[in-house]
């Protein structure tokens, strides 16, 4: 699976950094979250879930790897 955000929605919250670090970090020149690791690794597929579902602004998702 990989992680997309869009920034049009991203408010820069950082619900998701505080989740899953290791996908996501906060750009603060911006205040928009960057992915760090655009395709999950299944280690870190419940906390890209979880970084999915606290995202206020839905501005995540995930979506099927091609």
């Amino acid at each position: 699976m990989r992680v997309e955000v869009d920034l049009d929605l991203c408010e820069g919250n950082a619900e998701c950094v505080f989740v899953a670090p290791e996908l996501f970090e906060l750009d603060e020149d911006v205040d928009k979250v960057i992915v760090r690791r655009e395709l999950v690794p299944d280690e870190l597929e419940s906390a890209a879930r979880a970084a999915v579902a606290r995202c206020p602004r839905t501005a995540l998702r995930l979506a099927p790897s091609e």
